[in-house]
């Protein structure tokens, strides 16, 4: 009993070090000195703060296919048809900014900060956000003006250069799961791991753009499975317990976020709103409901 507790990781969400209150500047890993106001930034920075620009990157995603034409002709449809195109290109742009602000001081983090990058890499909620920041720029690049085609050369560079991260990553904590005794599932399972699942199906709906149906096909069956067991063992592990601190509460929403994407993903893999992605938009209601 007493080995169970001791192999258990804490449930706190904060992977940084204190900061020291000296006259001295901080020196980052090769020497070279920081700025008091500058090292406080960049302490406190940690890969969590990507929701912000995840979050408005979904948002320009949901007004783009809203807005495009789908050739169904319902009252409602209409209706969001008529949304402004600069009202949706003012949010893509204020998502782009976030997201491109977020990522400049997150690479200054990783060159002075590193060893909190390595903290958040081994933490078992920090390393979930991770997924946070490519998660972003995928949602960005699909939701992006009709200026970035889909079948473009550019558009295939960067969507591969977003998915790839997200494939190690798979193979990182994945394999871990199945081959590290302190990282076992069981133990390092929690509701933030819902976003690798969620990476995986918005890198899948990317490849189907491009028409790389087996690679998408792969993404999201990877994502699928993986959710379905997430599923299982947090709905196990933390019915009526509290497992999380506080501030944590939200992301149990991710357990609806995780099959309305793989709904939308599936339709955009086979061209048509069929039976799976209807079961995986009612179940996803379904939840959304209960939560």
């Amino acid at each position: 009993m007493m080995e169970e507790i001791e192999c258990k990781p804490p449930t706190q969400l904060i992977v940084e070090a204190s900061i020291s209150s000296t006259d001295h500047p901080e020196k980052n890993n090769n020497g070279e000195a920081l700025s008091p106001s500058c090292s406080n930034i960049l302490t406190k920075i940690h890969a969590g703060y990507f929701r912000i620009s995840l979050s408005l990157g979904c948002q320009a995603l949901l007004w783009k296919i809203l807005t495009q034409p789908n050739g169904v002709s319902r009252d409602v449809l209409h209706v969001f048809s008529k949304l402004p195109s600069t009202a949706c290109l003012l949010l893509w742009c204020l998502a782009a900014l976030t997201q491109i602000s977020l990522t400049l001081v997150y690479v200054l983090r990783c060159y002075f900060q590193f060893d909190l990058v390595k903290a958040e890499f081994s933490h078992h909620i920090g390393v979930n956000y991770l997924y946070a920041p490519w998660i972003s720029w995928l949602a960005l690049l699909q939701s992006a003006p009709i200026l970035l085609q889909n079948s473009s050369l550019l558009y295939m560079i960067l969507c591969w250069t977003f998915i790839v991260p997200l494939a190690m990553l798979d193979i990182k904590i994945y394999g871990q799961w199945f081959t590290t005794e302190k990282r076992f599932l069981s133990v390092m399972a929690n509701p933030t791991s819902l976003i690798s699942v969620i990476g995986n199906l918005v890198a899948a709906r990317a490849a189907a753009q491009m028409g790389w149906k087996e690679s998408a096909v792969c993404m999201w069956s990877l994502g699928m499975v993986h959710y379905l067991v997430l599923f299982v063992t947090l709905y196990q592990r933390l019915s009526g317990q509290n497992s999380l601190p506080t501030i944590l509460r939200p992301t149990f929403f991710l357990f609806f976020a995780a099959p309305s994407m793989g709904s939308l993903a599936w339709n955009s893999i086979t061209g048509t709103f069929d039976t799976t992605s209807k079961m995986l938009f009612f179940f996803s209601l379904f939840l959304f409901v209960s939560l």
